[in-house]
């Protein structure tokens, strides 16, 4: 299993309950093929481009383990997931 880290902008609309939900929804579908080692808010921030008409988003850094097959689901949930406006992926070399 490799180390990664992933970071979503979600749409800065969304309420707290519905951040919660999300991050619970990542969280979940990382465990089936990994293991979430932390989960880290970082609130919400002006973003430096206007991406999907927000100038502002609400940022989720995730820390994991996972099988690199599994990476793939990953970004595919996060693509048809509408309140998530962008995301990346990291492998951790560390």
């Amino acid at each position: 299993m490799n180390k990664y880290e992933s970071v979503i902008i979600i749409n800065p609309n969304i309420d707290e309950a519905g951040i919660k939900a999300i991050e619970e929804k990542i969280t979940g579908l990382i465990n089936e093929n990994g293991k979430v080692e932390k989960v880290e808010s970082m609130g919400k921030r002006k973003l430096a481009y206007e991406i999907k008409k927000f100038n502002e988003g609400t940022y989720l850094v995730f820390y994991f383990e996972s099988k690199p097959s599994a990476i793939a689901e990953i970004e595919r949930v996060y693509r048809i997931t509408d309140d998530i406006i962008k995301f990346i992926v990291v492998k951790n070399e560390k």
